[in-house]
């Protein structure tokens, strides 16, 4: 079913560990992506693939990892799970059926939240209404400058529990639309040839994030590594989660060993 790509079992690096302020694990079922707009131009996912050429002998070409599917099955805490940190799962070669697959482990394992984040808002569309979209999908949409707006159009289209924006790396001023919007993420750029990011942008979306009850959660001044400028906004820490979190880890605790373990036989073999 998957001919088109290179389907043997990966060196690739599989830990599900990150630095991500946003989540809590990464899970890569599909790894590679190609460039669509300046928000890709210095993509932290390919500079890694770069960095680690033992870890990823194919660089940066897109592959499938079926083998991975069923990882987050195994992961028995309640996590936020931002899925293909290292791809785009709406990439317009990775196969439906396997988009499907995809989308059946989400649906088997309700005590996790996904975290999707795409720039492909046109395939997204197409494909929406033939997914089903569980309670504990988080879609969200790249919006790097005022020429990407249009995303957020898509995005809200799609039934998604939450909707959410990632303004990183944010490469100028946005005047957003928040209608329907459940939460926004803002980043500045990291590594050698980091474009900077300006206080301003990001003091107007909080501002407008506030004035809409959007949570607002500020990830990163960046610079020559993420780290490097720190997180403080004006002397604080901006981690403004969604109020759907919270709602999930309550529902989560109804999820006992026993219903996990049916769920996880369910599975196909």
């Amino acid at each position: 079913m998957y001919s088109t790509f290179e389907l043997k079992k990966p060196r690739n690096m599989v830990s599900t560990n990150t630095g991500i302020e946003w989540t809590d694990k990464t899970w890569n079922p599909t790894t590679g992506c190609t460039k669509v707009s300046p928000g890709c131009t210095h993509c932290y996912a390919e500079a890694i693939t770069k960095r680690f050429t033992q870890n990823f002998p194919q660089g940066f070409a897109l592959q499938l990892h079926p083998e991975r599917l069923e990882m987050p099955i195994h992961w028995r805490k309640p996590s936020r799970i931002f899925v293909n940190s290292m791809s785009d799962l709406f990439h317009e070669d990775i196969p439906f059926s396997f988009l499907e697959e995809v989308f059946e482990v989400i649906g088997k394992t309700p005590w996790h939240v996904y975290q999707i984040l795409t720039k492909r808002h046109e395939r997204l569309e197409r494909l929406a209404e033939k997914l089903n979209w569980h309670e504990n999908i988080w879609l969200g949409v790249s919006v790097e400058n005022q020429q990407y707006l249009k995303r957020i159009d898509y995005l809200r289209k799609v039934p998604a529990k939450v909707r959410f924006l990632s303004c990183e790396p944010l490469l100028g001023d946005l005047q957003l639309d928040l209608t329907d919007i459940h939460w926004v993420i803002v980043g500045g750029e990291s590594g050698h040839k980091h474009r900077p990011l300006q206080k301003n942008w990001v003091e107007n979306i909080r501002q407008q994030c506030q004035d809409s009850n959007t949570p607002f959660f500020f990830k990163q001044w960046g610079g020559r590594t993420p780290k490097a400028g720190g997180r403080l906004l004006d002397g604080e820490i901006w981690d403004e989660m969604p109020k759907a979190w919270e709602q999930h880890l309550q529902q989560s605790l109804k999820y006992s060993r026993t219903q996990r373990k049916r769920n996880i036989s369910k599975m196909p073999a």
